[in-house]
């Protein structure tokens, strides 16, 4: 491919050989390497050496001064006529491009190729190969291969782009890397339709365009182009490059969606451990562009194979592994160019890249950058996800404060979104109908199903404090969750690991849930749950008979035709299919112990009755005697009399009517002096 494409350019530009010098001064048939050195394969002796690294050039000073102005400066400005030495140890781009710049100083055809213009152009520029010293020197035609060749294709881009990684800051400098990535930006965003369709080696896995291929061999031109064609061969850029690349499209105007999908590819490539098991991808895949890089401390090196779950954070403090270095960089550098937008990347894809960043101590700025965007869209989260071990040396196993400051991420930007809904966040459309999917009820409803997972799973850590517990618990307001039997299980699995705490702390611990909203499986299950304190059983059964109680009284103002026994069918079916499978053990015995529970609690009841009663008759007695000590002698005398004569007619009743009568009239006159003295 590459010889095809600097034909057009040979025969323009360079002559008959690819790229030449029409004038030298002497007359060679090439270059010989023996051992470490290379040698002119010509009659005349060597008159000057170059040192290379640890390559020597036996050359000629004739050929090289007049094409090179810094061993021209090198020699004379030495003030040693015959030096015949001389050391460049700093060349960029190595033996391997000074050996093509020497021999275009004899006049002998280089090959140009993508894989060697950059350091060659980097060599030219060190080696001072002007236009002052001759026309069409080097700098002069590997710029012009540069701008009509490589930034023409899309392969060559990349493979300049890759090349760069070894020639820092030359590259840099003479801003190669600069246009090789609005190159590459410009092609990505192009229109799909339009570029002309080449397999690469490993069709069912990665394909990329021939932009300077006007002929199009492929037999599959009809085959649609896929929007992530251009995922695979950008990802194997080293980091900076990649995101130079990145920021260039987004000036382009690509969509969110898109550029946050090859930052995942990026990543899934590049740090194997955020890949779940099963579902690894390797960074050691085929490529038509070649992958491999010998750059010391590059992050494309090979060395990154054995995976980060190989490293342990925390273990040595002393200095860290080059590779741990080396992904710390990648994870700080992807999470400065994630897009703003939300759901611009997955929530799973943060809390893994969260995980990471904080086991390899990230920057505190970038995790909490990290940590926000995760609360964005924190009801799209999985449990799995959110099990992050505690890497700050912690007592608990999971890290509950990191779930706590997600939590509170989530909870404002669900209050500033419900505060201004009217106005859209951002200016862009897509972004504001992505912020606003989430805009709903349900979210938190998500969110609370997700935390008391979650409870019910760190609950199981007997290092687990219980204000911990309780205040992850309370974050969520009361309307996010409309039945509490996934908080139940939390509460239940917290007191099977810890079996010590006291009756105050279990009823602590039980305040955070609301019996009321404990569907009547779980009510069943906790009113034989013996780690509950008593008070809370006993308000379990409270709740359980006033919805039996509510249930039946709504079924009575029916229609008792049509639904004499609808209401209680269906809602007792949608609880159970809300019930997780542990309540729905021994349910059997526990009915038979509810049955007698209630029993006891009407007699409980019918003896309150009896109690109640009887105070009452105590208190209109103890009223009666309080009155009878308010009255005077007097009264008291005559009541007295009165009694007695009631006995005496009594006791008289069998003697006759005459006496009885006579008897009466004594009581009766009396009592009418009484009253009328008083």
């Amino acid at each position: 491919m590459w010889e095809s494409e600097t034909k057009s350019v040979r025969g323009r530009e360079y002559g008959n050989g690819v790229l030449s010098s029409n004038k030298h001064g002497v007359k060679t048939d090439g270059f010989e390497l023996r051992g470490q050195s290379w040698y002119v394969a010509t009659d005349i002796p060597s008159d000057l050496l170059v040192q290379v690294g640890d390559v020597n050039f036996h050359l000629h000073k004739y050929p090289m001064l007049s094409r090179s102005g810094k061993v021209n400066r090198l020699i004379y400005e030495s003030n040693n006529p015959d030096l015949n030495k001389i050391a460049l140890e700093d060349l960029p781009g190595g033996p391997e491009a000074f050996e093509l710049a020497a021999k275009f100083c004899y006049g002998i055809a280089v090959d140009l190729t993508a894989g060697n213009i950059s350091g060659l152009r980097c060599a030219a520029e060190y080696l001072e190969m002007t236009e002052d010293l001759d026309e069409g020197n080097l700098i002069f035609k590997t710029e012009a291969f540069l701008s009509y060749v490589v930034l023409s294709s899309w392969r060559d881009s990349i493979l300049v782009l890759k090349s760069c990684e070894k020639l820092s800051p030359w590259a840099e400098n003479l801003q190669i890397v600069r246009r090789c990535s609005e190159s590459i930006a410009w092609k990505a965003c192009a229109n799909p339709k339009g570029i002309k369709w080449a397999y690469t080696r490993k069709p069912s896995k990665a394909s990329s365009p021939k932009w300077n291929d006007l002929k199009d061999s492929s037999p599959s031109r009809s085959q649609p182009v896929p929007p992530d064609w251009w995922f695979e061969d950008v990802s194997i850029l080293r980091t900076d490059h990649f995101v130079r690349v990145i920021t260039a499209i987004k000036v382009k105007g690509m969509r969110f969606e898109l550029i946050g999908a090859s930052i995942m590819h990026y990543a899934a490539k590049w740090l194997p451990g955020l890949i779940k098991d099963g579902q690894g991808q390797g960074p050691a895949d085929d490529m038509s562009i070649s992958t491999n890089s010998n750059s010391s401390g590059g992050t494309g090196s090979s060395s990154w194979k054995g995976g980060l779950h190989m490293i342990v954070a925390g273990t040595k403090e002393d200095t860290p592994s080059i590779q741990a270095k080396d992904q710390r960089m990648i994870i700080e550098s992807l999470v400065s160019i994630i897009p703003p937008q939300k759901d611009s990347v997955s929530c799973s894809f943060l809390l893994r890249l969260l995980r990471m960043a904080n086991m390899l101590k990230v920057a505190p700025a970038l995790v909490t950058e990290l940590e926000k965007r995760v609360g964005m869209q924190f009801e799209q989260a999985t449990l799995a996800d959110l099990l992050i071990p505690s890497y700050n040396k912690s007592e608990t196993m999971y890290d509950v404060d990191l779930v706590q400051r997600l939590l509170e991420h989530f909870l404002v930007q669900e209050q500033t979104e419900s505060s201004s809904p009217s106005r859209p966040p951002f200016s862009d459309k897509h972004m504001y109908e992505g912020t606003q999917r989430s805009n709903n009820p349900n979210a938190k409803m998500r969110v609370a199903r997700l935390v008391d997972s979650y409870l019910t799973e760190v609950s199981r850590d007997r290092n687990l404090s219980l204000t911990k517990f309780q205040v992850l618990a309370e974050a969520l307001p009361e309307s996010a969750r409309t039945c509490d039997d996934g908080l139940y299980r939390a509460i239940d699995s917290y007191l099977k690991a810890h079996p010590t705490l006291s009756e105050h702390e279990r009823k602590r611990l039980c305040r955070v849930m609301d019996c009321q909203k404990l569907s009547i499986d779980a009510c069943m299950h906790a009113a034989q749950n013996e780690r509950l304190p008593l008070r809370i059983v006993v308000q379990v059964l409270f709740s359980e008979q006033v919805k039996i109680s509510n249930a039946l009284a709504n079924s009575t103002l029916k229609d008792p035709v049509e639904t004499q026994y609808q209401p209680l069918i269906p809602n007792h079916k949608t609880l159970l299919e809300a019930t997780p499978l542990s309540f729905q053990e021994g349910w059997a015995a526990a009915k038979k112990d509810i049955n007698t529970l209630k029993f006891e609690l009407e007699s409980v009841k019918a003896k309150y009755l009896e109690l109640q009663n009887d105070m009452e008759n105590l208190q209109r007695q103890f009223e009666k005697m309080s009155k009878q000590k308010q009255t005077s002698a007097w009264t008291n005398g005559w009541k007295k009399l009165s009694k007695l004569t009631k006995m005496t007619a009594v006791e008289n009743h069998d003697i006759g009517p005459q006496i009885s009568t006579t008897a009466e009239q004594t009581r009766k006159t009396p009592r009418r002096w009484r009253n009328s003295i008083s």
